[in-house]
């Protein structure tokens, strides 16, 4: 469990947006002792939520006996089920600005420069590219009078090196940054959301045993899984309960699994977690069976308010379309939800829109506002069908549904196109490496 509850004790979340407005969100002081000069130092605490994101920790330290400073980001929430990578194309010095959450366990690469920092080798930040690029290039600084002094030769390639990462600020010519995160806490910010960021891709991937160790969340001698003896038929006739944690507040709680046949369509597991703590609901969807030979792409076409009841599954590995509004919701962005049309369009509103914290906060400018305030509009208007619109449910892995009120005639509003996969859909999916012959040998 965390250590710091997300609860205070006037039930309120100690975790607050930031806002000039709100008194409350002021940050918390203590003092501390410098580890420089070893006087005491005032330690900054400020607990808040990074929209699209999650609950961290900010702490500031400065000390004014000798001018020693420090700051540092933790997750205050719990480790992710995957990994995620970030893969940024930097084109301008606009993409310098853009915000970053760094986890200690985070590996940070520049292909073109052949560079890499180690996870666990810095401390979680929040900061920006031009952020990072600067903490890197004072890492290599500080300690360039002792190699002059011990290793010339040394000392030479490492100033050339410098030198080549002063000259990414510039942004003359384009470059990759990329950031990957076994424990997922990481992020990159998106200027356009909700429009589709063409310049960042992010990925979402298996842990490997070893990053498992790493985190410390699996034991260095513990290679076996437990054996399942659980019987499939009894498992569809029945509710399976298991012990796990809230993901708000990290309060035990329960989360209920079931097995259901959707018709003209497959079998799905549906889990859904209740938090008795804060009261914090959640559902998710996840395919009961394997992965299609083919993608699937499903295309409706709203003409009526009444489409808006119609169900859809949408799995974790599908991507929502609406051309209409030139927007693109990405695999993963809200998991796995068996909803109506309805829910899934007031689950996109609130994601994009609500909790859109970095252009209604305070560095939000009235372009971004604006732009975002019509896109709210629009989207309105489809929910109350009062706007000819199409969605898009694109599913590489062909495990979304959508219903056809129809059935099992077919219905002229919709159409289902099944596709090949491309390379790089598969190695999101995990299946370039899958072995399914000899892999004994």
């Amino acid at each position: 469990m965390s250590v710091i509850s997300q609860t205070n004790v006037r039930g309120e979340s100690l975790f607050r947006d930031i806002s000039a407005d709100n008194d409350d969100a002021m940050p918390t002081e203590i003092e501390s002792m410098c580890m420089n000069c070893h006087e005491n130092g005032m330690t900054r605490l400020l607990l808040t939520k990074i929209p699209f994101f999650k609950e961290v920790i900010l702490s500031s330290f400065n000390c004014d006996h000798c001018g020693f400073s420090n700051t540092e980001i933790q997750s205050a929430g719990r480790i992710q089920e995957q990994g995620v990578c970030y893969t940024l194309k930097v084109r301008s010095k606009q993409d310098l600005d853009r915000e970053v959450v760094k986890a200690d366990s985070a590996v940070t690469r520049i292909p073109e420069l052949d560079f890499e920092i180690p996870p666990f080798t810095q401390k979680g930040s929040l900061s920006t590219i031009e952020g990072i690029l600067d903490r890197t290039i004072s890492g290599l600084v500080q300690d360039q009078p002792l190699r002059e002094a011990t290793d010339p030769d040394v000392a030479a390639k490492v100033s050339e090196f410098i030198d080549k990462l002063r000259k990414l600020k510039d942004v003359e010519e384009e470059f990759t940054l990329v950031i990957e995160d076994a424990s997922g806490n990481s992020f990159v910010q998106n200027p356009s959301a909700p429009h589709k960021d063409e310049a960042l891709t992010v990925t979402r991937f298996k842990r490997s045993v070893e990053q498992d160790i790493q985190l410390g969340i699996r034991a260095d001698d513990d290679d076996a899984e437990e054996e399942r003896t659980d019987d499939l038929d009894s498992m569809r006739s029945e509710v399976l309960m298991f012990n796990t944690n809230c993901p708000e507040c990290n309060a035990p709680a329960s989360t209920n699994m079931k097995l259901v046949q959707i018709p003209h369509f497959k079998e799905v597991i549906i889990m859904a977690t209740n938090c008795d703590s804060c009261g914090h609901r959640t559902n998710e969807v996840k395919s009961g069976g394997a992965t299609e030979d083919l993608g699937t792409k499903i295309t409706l076409h709203i003409t009526d308010p009444s489409d808006m009841t119609r169900d859809v599954l949408k799995s974790e590995t599908c991507s929502v379309l609406i051309p209409e509004l030139d927007f693109e919701l990405g695999m993963a962005a809200v998991g796995g939800k068996f909803t109506t049309l309805e829910g899934l369009l007031t689950d996109i509103r609130t994601l994009t829109v609500s909790q859109n914290q970095f252009v209604f906060g305070d560095s939000g400018t009235a372009d971004q506002m604006d732009r975002l305030k019509a896109f709210e509009d629009k989207l309105n208007k489809i929910i109350a069908g009062e706007m000819d619109a199409h969605v898009v449910l694109d599913d590489p892995a062909g495990n979304s549904y959508l219903q056809n009120v129809y059935a099992p005639e077919p219905d002229p509003e919709m159409t289902t196109e099944k596709y090949q996969r491309t390379f790089e859909q598969n190695e999101e999916l995990g299946l370039n490496d899958m072995k399914t012959e000899g892999y004994e040998q």
